[in-house]
């Protein structure tokens, strides 16, 4: 690698280096120690040196230094990390510069030629893909060279970052580079003569913390199935945490969570993904919950400001930020002001007056005839123009019809029929599409099913009207539509519970459904007439949902509100078919439908399922279990003293699942569960966080009293049960979750607007950057947790079908998992991401391919047969592909396995006979059986012949006895198994003879299957001469026997060549195949005349050591193989 020329001292270096080669222009040389076999303390000491100390001189170990005659400055131009490749660089000099430098008079001028012809040739390779991303090309392609030579990994394993850091073995520092790559994170030490590396892949990774120990205040601390490791003494921590975490996050979704994770379009092949993509996903993901946005919007720019604020006559300061569709504004005083700006809504963007008083301004104008100020905006210029161009985008694909507008009231009141920004507008709009779509419900089903309280229903009105007027007035100073100031003013009123009047049109502000509802007009009817009348698994759901959807309410015992419910779930299954419906949406989208109009209900579903709530609506609740995760910690953090009672959380966590699932809408009365719902329309989960928290506390006198888990749900099932609205303007609804009717003594009861506000008041401060890393910390437990259970529940079933014992089938099913994971590592376009599906069974999660297959055998299988043993595997392979999908799962594999190290002599030898035959011999052979479905031959342990003094020895009554016992035995199998042809036999044989090669009774064994050949072939001549189109009769068998004797004496030679057939017998299998055929039990009886081959099939096999080389060699196998391929 070419160096930028930095003037160096060599008379500085002369101690950690050694010149190799020199010209009069140039110095090649090699690291101290570096390639010296004896490992003497110089080398120990500058290896040290090398691994405390971040200089130049450890750029690499081989170097090449520009000198000019006569000077003592010296400038270092190449490095390289092998010899080879500093000699490649050295000949380049050689035939290149060298010839040339003669013509230069001056001195100077051949080190300016020489240094800038260097730098051009930096310049070229600068432009490469890994190099220019980066912030610092240079140190990054040196650091790209290190990473490479050391740890061997194919060139799909882009390298993010790197880092100097410690890593902690016991109390002992080990001073290295932390290397963090798509798929791995790496550590390199050298230090006193020792080398450490360490190789997590990001896929194992089961925790990511932050921690500290009795040396350091703060850690990184990686934990994976069995270890844990700690790194330290970071330049910037925070950093590297935030890049793991990302990391982490990224591949455990990528390659766990496939079901329904999209990574940003950036971030799709991950050889391109670089530390400032990392970065701006991080900020991405922030923006997106912050602001509970599209998943879709990307954001651009993110700058510090100030806003005009009219209700305080000042300026607030915080930041802007600026996306696809919007621009948000956020006070650096969390909860002071925030500012939700979709640009469909904007009118203008325009530059104002640049003066001392108002620096950099810029006005964005409104539909609604509002204008917002932004002051002390950096590089203004290319923010405007960035912001109309995407005004002008957002607009060409969704046009605004101002005309509609015109006879509209600005100062309408939020009573009546008035304005919400682009909500008029789609009504409007888009009534040619109403008149034709089945869409009969144009108001919400609370003001077709009116209900009239029976206490005092004048005191309960007269309270929706204060708190109606309350609202006005705050509009009045604050805005009425989705680009209102949200301050910490608006959280007090949500708290009291927003009038029934305007619930729905303010959830419809709050979740910002409306800029939906406005941007697709006539969308939801025509997904209502594509849906309607199909019948699939998900429509049958939610047919059997429907009438337990709020059945106490009036609106539900009604075809009116069951056919609108119908209609809403069955729009957004057709939408979304990966979330499809899954229960619990029944129960939202009821609730949706009494306060919104129908199709306003759809988009307020939408947005729930898809930004409010992510991942909680899909087979697996990934979303949902990952925040019980979080509540949990939140529970010992901020109850601790109830914690420490309830060992077990994950009691309370199971108790609070549907509390997160429906918002407490399944488990409190209505009347009391929508102002919960109101609360997180406006605040999102950290509204059921902290309300969650709040029940704990009001009932954790009780909870620590409880005995079990079950008397902790009956306490916490009757406080939420008896938690009421005194102001709602409805009657109570009948609960059908209720559990104490019996009651000796009333229990006390607890009004919403209270619990609420004790919510906010005493947890209120987690902060959505604070939950957002939680949630990711957490999701790597959660997945990781699901991936054990497959394990375990993998393991269940497999180890009672096989001998391995369990723990050597454990680092079995690792190994299996890891090959499918490698291939999804350095292959992008491999068929392996489909191979993992966590909807399907247990056993079938994961599948391998033929390839990721004959990868494992090379690696596992005690039958390795050199050149053969590809193509032994990809018989094993075939044959184990019952429903010829090219793909098997590990319980065969397992099985298979376990027979080749564990099975009788006579069961292997099935299995080798099964595996020259079709369909594993012929792959265009359709797939009758598998090996393992049939019981497997079963005898006695094999006769053990003795030869002694020389005698002759008399096989025949033991064969014929022999022949007699597997007849019987093949008659009670299933169905016998096919003769094998001359050309199968042929094969059969050539694997023996590679299975024997370097086994230390080589000679005996190629003498014994020498012998058992010729029985065999002799064998198949009588049988093909015979008229009986069964078995060998015994006469047969008299008849072979005479030539077997004779043939076994002169057997005087062994092979030499593993794929080679001795002459003698090559002729014999070389003539006409015809009718030329042997079973089993003819090769069977003759092995088992054989000791040697007899001790060969019988002899006991390590499968740990096996286990132990397949774990280390494993990536290392994959990466030669991906050389070969690319050469």
């Amino acid at each position: 690698m070419w160096l930028k020329p930095e003037e160096v001292l060599l008379k500085n270096a002369l101690k950690l280096w050694v010149t190799q080669k020199s010209s009069c222009y140039f110095i090649l040389q090699r690291r101290r120690g570096h390639g010296e076999g004896g490992g003497r303390f110089t080398g120990r000491l500058v290896g040290a040196l090398d691994a405390v100390l971040d200089s130049n001189a450890r750029v690499a170990p081989f170097r090449i230094l520009l000198q000019v005659p006569g000077s003592q400055v010296y400038s270092p131009i190449a490095c390289g990390a092998t010899l080879e490749e500093i000699n490649q660089h050295w000949e380049w000099l050689e035939q290149n510069l060298l010839h040339t430098l003669s013509v230069f008079d001056n001195k100077e001028d051949i080190a300016s030629f020489v240094k800038g012809k260097i730098k051009a040739l930096i310049a070229e390779e600068t432009s490469s893909k890994l190099a220019e991303q980066e912030e610092e090309p240079e140190k990054f392609r040196e650091a790209l060279v290190k990473f490479e030579a050391r740890f061997n990994f194919p060139e799909a394993e882009k390298l993010i970052t790197y880092y100097s850091c410690c890593c902690w073995k016991g109390r002992v520092p080990r001073q290295g580079w932390l290397y963090l790559s798509v798929n791995h994170l790496c550590f390199y030490s050298f230090f006193l003569g020792k080398e450490l590396k360490l190789i997590i892949p990001w896929v194992d990774v089961q925790k990511l913390e932050r921690t500290s120990n009795v040396f350091m205040t703060d850690t990184i601390r990686i934990t994976t199935h069995n270890k844990e490791r700690d790194f330290s003494m970071f330049l910037n921590l925070d950093e590297v945490f935030k890049i793991m975490e990302q990391l982490a996050d990224i591949t455990l979704r990528r390659l766990l969570d496939n079901e329904i994770f999209e990574l940003d379009p950036d971030l799709q092949e991950p050889t391109q993904i670089t530390k400032r993509d990392l970065e701006a996903r991080a900020q991405n993901e922030f923006f997106r919950a912050f602001f509970r946005l599209p998943r879709k919007e990307k954001l651009h720019e993110v700058i510090d400001c100030s806003l005009w604020t009219p209700f305080s006559r000042c300026h607030t300061a915080g930041r802007m930020f600026a996306s696809d569709s919007y621009v948000c504004f956020a006070s650096k005083e969390d909860g002071c002001c925030n500012v939700v700006l979709p640009l469909r809504e904007v009118v203008s963007i325009e530059k104002m007056e640049d003066t001392s008083l108002l620096p950099n301004p810029i006005i964005i104008s409104i539909r609604s005839k509002m204008a917002f100020q932004f002051i002390e905006l950096k590089d203004r210029e290319s923010l405007v123009e960035n912001l109309l161009m995407r005004l002008k985008k957002v607009h060409a694909n969704s046009p605004v019809h101002y005309d509609n507008l015109k006879n509209e009231d600005s100062s309408a009141t939020m009573c009546g029929d008035q304005k919400f920004g682009a909500l008029k507008l789609s009504q409007n709009g888009n009534k040619a599409d109403k008149e034709t779509s089945p869409l009969p419900n144009s108001e919400a089903l609370i003001a077709i099913f009116h209900q009239s309280g029976t206490q005092s229903p004048d005191s309960r009105m007269s309270r929706e009207q204060i708190k109606a007027s309350l609202w006005s007035d705050h509009f009045v100073e604050y805005g009425r539509t989705v680009c209102m100031f949200r301050t910490e003013k608006i959280r007090k009123l949500v708290a009291m519970g927003i009038p029934e009047s305007l619930r729905g049109k303010l959830w419809l502000l709050f979740s910002d459904a409306v800029t939906d509802l406005a941007s697709h007009p006539g969308y939801y009817g025509s997904l209502v007439e594509e849906s309607m009348g199909k019948c699939c698994l998900v429509t049958e759901e939610i047919e059997r949902d429907l009438h337990r959807s709020l059945p106490e309410h009036p609106a539900f015992q009604n075809e009116t509100g069951i056919a609108a419910l119908r209609r809403v779930l069955t729009a957004y299954a057709h939408r979304n078919p990966k979330i499809g419906y899954c229960q619990s949406m029944n129960i939202l989208a009821s609730v949706l439908l009494l306060y919104a109009k129908e199709e306003e209900a759809f988009w307020l579903l939408v947005a729930v399922c898809e930004r409010m709530l992510p991942d909680y609506f899909n087979h697996r609740v990934i979303g949902a279990q990952v925040d019980q995760s979080v509540f949990e910690e939140l529970i010992r953090e901020r109850l601790p003293e109830l914690a420490e009672h309830m060992k077990d959380l994950s009691t309370l966590a199971s108790i609070s699942l549907s509390w997160f699932l429906t918002l407490f809408l399944s488990i409190m009365p209505l009347e009391s569960a929508v102002n919960v719902v109101d609360c997180f329309f406006y605040d999102g989960i950290k509204a059921i966080f902290q309300l969650g928290l709040a029940v704990l506390e009001a009932n954790a006198m009780e909870l620590c009293s409880s005995k079990d888990d079950g008397q902790a749900l009956m306490i916490l099932s009757r406080f939420l049960d008896h938690v009421k609205n005194e102001e709602s303007p409805r009657p109570p609804i009948g609960n059908h979750h209720t559990f104490f009717s019996d009651d000796q003594e009333p229990y006390p009861v607890t009004d919403i607007a209270d619990l609420i506000r004790d919510s906010y008041e005493k947890f209120g401060d987690q902060s959505v950057e604070l939950i957002e890393h939680m949630r990711c910390k957490h999701r790597i437990r959660v997945l990781q947790g699901h991936e054990d259970t497959t394990k375990q529940n993998v393991l269940r079933v497999v180890i009672p079908e096989v001998s391995i014992p369990p723990e050597d089938l454990e680092e079995l099913y690792d190994l299996f998992k890891r090959e499918h994971m490698i291939s999804c590592y350095w292959e992008q376009t491999s068929p392996a991401f489909q191979h993992h599906d966590p909807n399907r069974p247990y056993a079938e999660q994961y599948l391998i391919d033929a390839q990721q297959f004959t990868n494992l055998y090379k690696l596992v299988s005690p039958w390795t047969c050199g050149a053969h043993t590809e193509i032994l595997a990809e018989r094993t392979f075939r044959l184990l592909d019952e429903n010829m999908d090219h793909l098997i799962a590990f319980k065969g594999f397992a099985i298979c396995l376990d027979i080749m190290y564990n099975g009788e002599m006579n069961e292997k030898i099935k299995l080798l006979y099964r595996l020259h035959l079709p369909p594993a011999l012929t792959e265009n052979d359709k797939d009758s059986q598998s090996p393992l479905k049939n019981p497997l031959l079963s005898t006695s342990r094999p006769l053990v012949f003795g030869k002694s003094n020389g005698d002759a020895i008399d096989y025949q009554k033991q064969l014929k006895q022999m022949l007699k016992d597997l007849a019987k035995e093949k008659d009670k199998t299933e169905k016998e198994l096919p003769k094998m042809s001359q050309r199968e036999f042929i094969q059969f044989c050539k694997t023996l003879y590679s299975m024997f090669h370097e086994d230390p009774e080589e000679n005996d064994l190629y003498q014994a299957i020498a012998t058992v050949t010729t029985l065999l072939l002799q064998i198949g001549e009588v049988g093909q001469r015979s008229s009986s189109s069964g078995s060998c009769s015994d006469e047969c068998m008299d008849d072979v026997q005479t030539e077997a004797s004779a043939s076994t004496s002169d057997q005087d030679s062994v092979f030499a060549d593993m794929g080679k057939i001795p002459q003698r017998y090559s002729q014999a299998l070389s003539m006409t195949e015809g009718d030329w055929t042997v079973s089993l039990e003819h090769i069977l009886a003759s092995l088992l005349t054989e000791q040697s081959l007899v001790n060969f099939f019988e002899k006991p096999l390590d499968i740990k050591s096996k286990l132990e080389n397949a774990k280390i060699n494993q990536s290392s196998l994959r990466t030669n193989e991906m050389s070969r391929q690319s050469e």
